[in-house]
């Protein structure tokens, strides 16, 4: 299965030969990303406290990704916000009576919170942090892409721009991709998928539908090994393989399960295993603990043999978020994400009809997933 697919990969990378991911520029940024700066002991409470205050008397609610770092997830928990993927973020900021949405994680985020909520402020603790699948499909080129293929639906990952969003006829998570393909090729829809090719194939493999997919990736899952994880497999095979579908084909044909984030944190509590190998960024691990204490988790191997890595199993951008950047923009208000009403009320649109579809056949846009047995 997996050289099949690959042979899939590669015949749609011949048809998608126009479009340009500037890999050299991803790198460089990811490179260029410093991590939030570190603090400990009297200092580290003393400035959790004073976050804790400020989301009291800003009337701000804080939404945590999975990826970043554990203080952060626990002061969204402590506090009555959230620690979920990039659309549970934004739903559960647009249900909360908070007027101010503080957004850990990445600028996506930051700008899906506002599309749901353009009446209320969306504050990050960075606007610097990037994801390499937002910079891998730029608007313009995008949307040349689309006006090109007038005879596809196009078809987003929720880890790209407003304006991407705008242009898009869906937007899906992770974990409903599947369903809406499907959905969509019942109806004799083609497809143009992007920006993720390994999510786009692995979508392609469970519907068979017709999708030319964009060749983007994820620098944190794209980096996962198939030699390495069969070397790791072979020495603890009483582990479970837990897969994200951002992963390389090869990386994929080896899990127990393949899912979203909420999806792969939910299987850990499912499945009878100890110990846990997972392919995807390493911030999980503070969720998957909580979920079944006593477990062991293991980062998937990245990179190859004697290789390095600019993400080594968590995104650099994500570790751009912490305690101190958190405690500034909520002292001063900066770091305000704005979209363009008439960007944001388009990007709507295209988020509505995933949610509309999710509520028709009762199924959540996130946490459900796909389980595969391992080839």
């Amino acid at each position: 299965m997996a050289t099949s697919l690959n042979h899939e990969l590669r015949t749609t990378m011949k048809q998608t030969d126009a479009i340009t991911v500037d890999k050299k520029l991803i790198d460089t940024l990811a490179a260029r990303a410093r991590p939030a700066l570190p603090v400990a002991g009297a200092e580290r409470e003393k400035l959790i406290a004073r976050i804790k205050q400020l989301l009291r008397e800003k009337n701000a609610v804080l939404v945590a990704h999975y990826y970043t770092d554990r203080d952060l997830q626990v002061l969204a928990d402590e506090t009555g916000g959230c620690v979920s993927d990039s659309l549970e973020m934004a739903r559960f900021g647009h249900a909360h009576p908070a007027e101010t949405i503080v957004v850990a994680g990445v600028r996506f985020m930051g700008e899906t919170a506002k599309i749901l909520n353009p009446e209320k402020r969306v504050l990050m603790p960075t606007l610097e942090a990037e994801c390499s699948l937002d910079l891998s499909c730029r608007a313009a080129e995008f949307t040349a892409f689309c006006d090109a293929h007038p005879d596809r639906t196009a078809v987003v990952y929720a880890n790209t721009c407003a304006e991407v969003k705008a242009r898009a006829d869906w937007v899906v998570t992770s974990s409903i991709g599947v369903k809406v393909v499907e959905y969509l090729h019942s109806r004799g829809e083609k497809i143009l998928w992007a920006p993720d090719r390994y999510l786009g194939g692995y979508i392609r493999s469970v519907t068979g539908a017709d999708m030319l997919l964009w060749p983007g990736y994820c620098i944190v899952h794209d980096a996962f090994k198939a030699d390495g994880l069969a070397a790791l497999r072979k020495k603890y095979p009483q582990a479970g393989v837990l897969v994200h579908p951002e992963s390389p084909m090869e990386v994929i044909e080896q899990a127990d399960v393949v899912g979203s984030t909420t999806r792969l944190i939910q299987a850990v509590t499912e499945l009878p295993h100890d110990l846990f190998i997972v392919a995807t960024d390493r911030g999980i691990f503070h969720k998957m603990k909580e979920a079944a204490p006593g477990k062991r988790f293991i980062e998937a191997p990245m990179g190859g043999a004697a290789a390095s890595c600019l993400s080594c199993a968590h995104c650099p951008w994500m570790a751009m978020n912490g305690l101190v950047n958190l405690a500034w923009t909520l002292e001063t208000g900066e770091n305000e994400i704005l979209v363009d009403p008439e960007i944001g009320r388009r990007a709507m649109q295209s988020v509505g009809r995933m949610l509309d579809f999710a509520e028709r056949i009762k199924v959540k846009a996130t946490g459900e997933a796909n389980i595969v047995s391992p080839a």
